[in-house]
């Protein structure tokens, strides 16, 4: 079972929709207990980064999220769920995430002619053997609504990256079991199911 936190600050009506259409179970929930106890944890979220981790400290999800990763199961985080799997982050002053990924999360770099927040389909250059696209056509687009990137500490957990004028935004992660996508998968079509189903299977091979 896919444990969905919905810390409050989310819409995760998308997110469980699709987890149904690719035949996932799923359930929402705020439970320290459930979520230290799910077979898969999947952390959406949009707003600002310091939200984001006042809302899980307020349910009391850091430390049962932080407990689900380091015992091997699987993680993962969409949007700003991704950016609170990492150390720190810089958006509106600094501050700490969750410490599941070695890094820092910092805002887009636009050059000349680009807007941020970068909202819209994008390609990524998705590093051989990423687990989550296994099963996505190398030309394969997502869905972007961010601001924000994660710089991982270690290059190898750079799942998927996105080049973004002069600026390469590390846009996708895996380290071990601990996954992230900063696009919404919920929201990319047939490529995003995909990746979805790609999490929901390493989950079920644990079981």
């Amino acid at each position: 079972m896919i444990a969905v936190i919905d810390s409050g600050l989310s819409n995760i009506g998308s997110v469980l929709t699709a987890l149904r259409r690719i035949g996932a179970e799923a359930k929402p929930t705020r439970d320290p207990t459930e979520v230290a106890a799910a077979g898969s944890l999947l952390l959406p979220g949009v707003g600002a980064f310091g939200d984001g981790m006042a809302a899980l400290r307020k349910h009391g999800l850091v430390e049962p999220i932080r407990a689900h990763a380091e015992g091997g199961k699987p993680v993962l985080g969409i949007c700003l769920g991704m950016q609170l799997l990492a150390g720190e982050s810089e958006e509106f002053g600094m501050h700490e995430g969750l410490g599941l990924i070695p890094g820092r999360v910092r805002r887009l770099r636009p050059q000349a002619g680009q807007r941020v927040p970068n909202i819209g389909w994008c390609n990524l250059q998705v590093r051989t053997g990423a687990q989550l696209f296994a099963d996505t056509p190398a030309d394969a687009c997502f869905y972007f609504v961010h601001s924000y990137v994660i710089d991982c500490a270690v290059e190898e957990d750079a799942a998927g990256t996105l080049t973004f004028g002069d600026d390469r935004a590390t846009v996708a992660i895996e380290r071990g079991r601990i996954f992230g996508a900063q696009f919404h998968p919920e929201k990319s079509q047939d490529a995003g199911l995909a990746v979805l189903d790609a999490f929901r299977r390493i989950g079920e091979a644990l079981q």
